[in-house]
């Protein structure tokens, strides 16, 4: 059964189930669903707790001796399968299908703690097995437009009440970075009185700039055309130390599939199919940003674009003279539907 964190502390207390399976790449809300899930063991009275770390060469026997096994003085224990991302192999699938299928008489319970899920993998036996006897909790990352409201409902924990506006504050400083955000508001519960109303003033002052910005997060907000956003996030890479080829790949990659998908368009074929015929076909949550993409950047400009990321990908070879750092920030901006100078320059075209 599917329950998201808010609710799992109120679930587990109803029942502890026999199997929870916390799946996604959030770390703030991944740790505490985990947390969570051994504060309930030990509530239920289990102490005894075994850890196997699924790596390459995984023994999936582990998990059946991890089971059958107990100390003298345990009828019962937590066994925490922790997987590195979200690839079981045939191997683990099966051995996760027959710990399901032995449930029955069994007081132990498993924590599996994973990489995100995608849909084909929540169809899978081993899955299914296991979500009918237990939990499964997906952790998605907070979307920018909520993150706000999150903020402000995270900062009642510690005993604070924040404006909306310096809970956006707040989202700006440490965009993408729960963990940040959530350790700036242990220091604002620190510095300040409790049940204080927190000011975009105090964010101002007291917050760091702990944004953890990544290619990923900078192509969504392209696509989306949140200009602003766009270049703040490359003030982040930049400063972060991401290396250039790796922005300029993302970029490149995302100016080939709007490319690709005006082509079908072109040919007669609707937005829904263009995006399944591409490979990997584009998840329905990301389609509309495409939507608003291909609207807004006609093929003509979108080939203007590539031409321009070729000269960007010579420059930072050494075979162009363009200034790298400025050109990628002038592309992503343009990407979003700006007017990068360097992007519309007839020199920046030039090789030599």
């Amino acid at each position: 059964m599917k329950v998201f964190p808010d609710k799992l502390a109120d679930a587990l207390a109803k029942k502890l189930p026999q199997v929870v399976i916390v799946a996604g790449e959030e770390p703030l809300q991944h740790i505490e669903a985990c947390d969570a899930v051994r504060a309930a063991a030990r509530a239920k009275g289990i102490e005894e707790r075994e850890i196997l770390h699924v790596e390459g060469n995984f023994a999936w026997g582990r998990l059946h001796e991890a089971s059958a096994s107990l100390s003298l003085f345990a009828s019962a224990k937590l066994i925490e399968l922790r997987l590195a991302g979200n690839s079981l192999g045939q191997e683990g699938g099966k051995a996760l299908k027959a710990y399901a299928d032995q449930l029955k008489g069994n007081d132990n319970v498993l924590l599996l703690a994973m990489g995100k899920l995608d849909f084909r993998q929540q169809k899978s036996a081993w899955f299914q097995a296991l979500d009918k006897a237990g939990l499964f909790v997906p952790v998605w990352p907070v979307d920018a437009s909520r993150l706000g409201f999150w903020l402000r409902d995270r900062a009642e924990r510690h005993g604070l009440t924040i404006d909306m506006d310096a809970a956006r504050l707040l989202g700006e400083r440490t965009e993408g970075n729960l963990l940040a955000a959530d350790q700036e508001l242990q220091k604002l519960a620190l510095l300040m009185p409790p049940n204080t109303r927190v000011s975009p003033r105090d964010v101002a002052g007291g917050v760091e700039d702990s944004a953890r910005y990544d290619v990923f997060t900078l192509v969504d907000a392209c696509l989306r055309g949140e200009r602003a956003r766009v270049s703040r996030i490359m003030v982040g890479l930049r400063g972060e130390g991401v290396e250039s080829p790796i922005v300029l790949w993302a970029l490149t990659r995302e100016l080939r599939t709007l490319l690709s998908l005006h082509q079908h368009i072109d040919q007669g074929q609707s937005f829904e199919h263009a995006c399944k015929a591409q490979k990997p076909s584009i998840f329905e949550k990301r389609r509309p940003a495409y939507q608003q993409a291909i609207g807004r950047l006609p093929l003509k400009r979108l080939h203007k674009l590539l031409l321009f990321a070729q000269r960007l990908d010579l420059a930072i070879k050494g075979a162009s003279p363009l200034p790298v750092q400025d050109g990628l920030h002038d592309l992503a901006l343009t990407l979003a539907g700006g007017r990068g100078l360097l992007a519309e320059l007839p020199s920046s075209y030039r090789i030599g």
